[in-house]
């Protein structure tokens, strides 16, 4: 059975940090690009950033700067360190795998597997 774990949500002032963990199991993970995704309330499930199985690395604009993803093939799981954290940046985070061409990273069904999600609040 195929499990994605999300953690490290949590309430944070602006300008502040978060590092967000999934840890994958069920699958191989060395085989598999992953992927964060957030959905803010009423808006659609937006691209934030992914990272292939060679490590390399791609963002959407608005956190370019800002976060960054990394990878622990020991460990199955995938980080999202975010720093100067924004209130536009409060939502919902899933990590996804799969096994994605380059030109659909961007693209949520590109993604096989997905997680709960964990809740990021960027407020005072």
């Amino acid at each position: 059975q195929v499990q994605l774990v999300e953690s490290g949500g949590g309430l944070v002032q602006p300008g502040g940090s978060l590092r967000l963990s999934c840890a994958a199991s069920g699958i191989t993970f060395n085989d598999y690009s992953m992927g964060w995704f957030r959905q803010a309330p009423g808006k659609e499930r937006e691209f934030v950033a992914h990272i292939r199985t060679t490590k390399h690395t791609y963002y959407t604009d608005s956190v370019k700067g800002r976060f960054t993803v990394s990878r622990d093939n020991v460990r199955n799981t995938v980080y999202l360190q975010m720093d100067t954290l924004k209130p536009e940046d409060t939502a919902l985070y899933f990590c996804a795998a799969g096994r994605t061409i380059l030109s659909s990273i961007r693209n949520a069904d590109a993604y096989r597997y997905w997680g709960q999600g964990t809740q990021v609040t960027v407020s005072l």
